[in-house]
């Protein structure tokens, strides 16, 4: 069964001063080769890799939503992905939706057997990564604690702990009030853990 080739382009420079011209060019004519037809193409402009806000490669996505195409081609990974996560929930998103993903540089095509593979071996290196860091993270806390250092946010201060406990009994301020006339010396959760205390203390006598 031959595949679908509705196909839209995904591109973007990180610079003003960058041209697009390379992966437009590039990407057109690998369509022309393999009888490829575009349907949309979208730039994105001066957008960092890393940055959530690129309005060219949200309309992508709510077009995939749309089954508005069947490909997504792009000229290297690192051109659409802001990291390995945001790549896999692409592809995982695609998958989902049936829609192929080529990169042209990567030579990467999911609809293809070596292309799923691929997939599958990001996917694990990503978990792999996932799991070492959470590993090295817990042997950080049990060392720190084993060396009877004190883990999370340091104690508030009798003195703080006594003007929030006053305000919160004597007063009705909100949590958000109290925390604004301390000066936000104490963080808002270790406040609103203290009016919580008196006041339920205050309701139940």
């Amino acid at each position: 069964m031959k595949l679908k080739n509705r196909t839209a382009l995904y591109m973007r420079i990180s610079t003003p001063d960058q041209k697009p011209d390379l992966q437009i060019d590039n990407l057109r004519e690998y369509s022309r080769r393999a009888d490829l037809k575009i349907v949309h193409e979208y730039l994105d402009i001066a957008v960092s890799g890393r940055k959530q806000g690129r309005p060219r490669l949200n309309a992508l996505m709510k077009a995939a939503r749309a089954h508005e195409f069947d490909r997504v081609l792009v000229w290297k990974f690192d051109r659409f992905a802001r990291s390995t996560k945001h790549l896999l929930s692409a592809l995982d998103e695609f998958n989902y939706l049936g829609i192929c993903f080529i990169s042209v540089q990567d030579q990467i095509d999911t609809s293809s057997p070596m292309g799923k593979a691929m997939f599958t071996i990001i996917g694990a290196m990503a978990e792999l990564e996932s799991s070492l860091i959470s590993e090295r993270v817990t042997a950080g806390m049990k060392a720190a604690k084993a060396r009877g250092r004190r883990l999370g946010r340091p104690p508030i201060s009798t003195l703080l702990r006594g003007e929030a406990e006053s305000l919160a009994a004597s007063t009705d301020l909100s949590i958000r009030k109290i925390h604004a006339e301390m000066g936000g010396k104490v963080s808002r959760t270790v406040i609103g853990d203290i009016v919580k205390q008196v006041r339920s203390g205050r309701t139940a006598g």
